[in-house]
């Protein structure tokens, strides 16, 4: 997770740099990724181009990335899933941790976590109920095993001791499914990041319970935060963040890291990540480097205090 000496590269880029997205187009890190790519593109006089591969669970791109030639010129956008994969590291055909360096930490939002409208659910008390009146039946979907939607509801379910099936997604499209099956009513809950459930909640096809950070979101600025809502001191966002093969020079990181951090700061970027619910971070790469090991560190507490197992 450390990039060569610092030498700073005042040349780099000198050719198009590849963004790889493990998610389809027109998803939340798509529309992340390509806002960002255009402000770099048109600092650098250079093409920064961003390729969507989706596929094996979210573990395409970074497999990809982890074994392209670290010289800065192939990066990751990924979400807090990043971080979070270092507890399974062994099932991986990379190191979420070691065989990459954070660059640069981008935007964060909340989560919200929805019930199907069929289960009859409409807050967090009756879904509690619920779940202590059929312990162990009750199921909830994620985008998979071990990921930020997993693990924002095993710690929900944990603080409020609600006992429940967790049934991960076959589809390669994960979030799609998991927005569709809840909806239809083969699974009650989920965690969902806010873009793609929208027209799911505004068509009342699913039933917003509370948002996942202690602020409510521009987007749903009617739903409570969780912690609102009767869950103390619930606070689990998804963040999204740019990564770099571990092997990069630190010179170009430190390049990349200073140009990312410009291109957030312009107002047409910001804009675009407001509109689509987020809030940018601010943060040094060494700061972001250490934010990941901390999240990394926290995830595998979850896992272990859920008895989370591989599937």
């Amino acid at each position: 997770m450390s990039s060569t000496p610092v030498v700073h590269d005042q040349a780099f880029p000198d050719r198009p740099v590849r963004i790889i997205d493990p998610f389809g187009a027109g998803g939340g890190v798509d529309v992340i990724a390509r806002a960002l790519a255009s402000r770099l593109a048109a600092a650098w006089g250079q093409p920064a181009i961003v390729e969507n591969h989706p596929g094996a669970g979210s573990t395409a791109a970074p497999a990809l990335v982890a074994h392209a030639p670290p010289d800065g010129y192939t990066l990751l956008i990924n979400t807090s899933a990043q971080a979070y994969s270092a507890a399974r590291a062994g099932e991986l055909p990379y190191d979420p941790l070691r065989d990459f360096v954070p660059v640069a930490a981008l935007t964060s939002q909340p989560y919200v976590l929805v019930a199907g409208a069929q289960s009859g659910i409409t807050t967090i008390g009756e879904l509690a109920a619920a779940a202590s009146g059929r312990p162990g039946e009750i199921r909830f979907a994620s985008a998979g095993t071990g990921t930020g939607t997993h693990l924002a509801v095993a710690k929900l379910n944990r603080d409020l001791g609600i006992a429940a099936v967790h049934t991960p997604p076959a589809a390669t499209d994960a979030i799609t499914d998991v927005i569709a099956g809840t909806a239809a009513g083969h699974t009650t809950y989920a965690m969902l990041p806010i873009p793609p459930a929208a027209a799911y909640l505004q068509d009342g096809r699913l039933v917003a319970l509370g948002v996942s950070t202690a602020r409510r979101s521009r987007l749903l600025p009617d739903v409570p935060p969780l912690t609102q809502a009767g869950v103390a001191g619930f606070d689990f966002p998804i963040w999204y963040g740019i990564w770099a093969p571990g092997a990069t020079p630190a010179g170009v990181v430190q390049t990349l890291a200073e140009d990312i951090a410009r291109a957030l700061s312009d107002p047409g970027v910001r804009a675009s990540l407001v509109k689509h619910g987020g809030e940018p971070m601010s943060m040094t790469q060494p700061d972001f480097t250490r934010f990941v090991l901390r999240e990394s560190e926290s995830a595998a507490r979850i896992i272990e205090a859920a008895g989370i197992k591989p599937q």
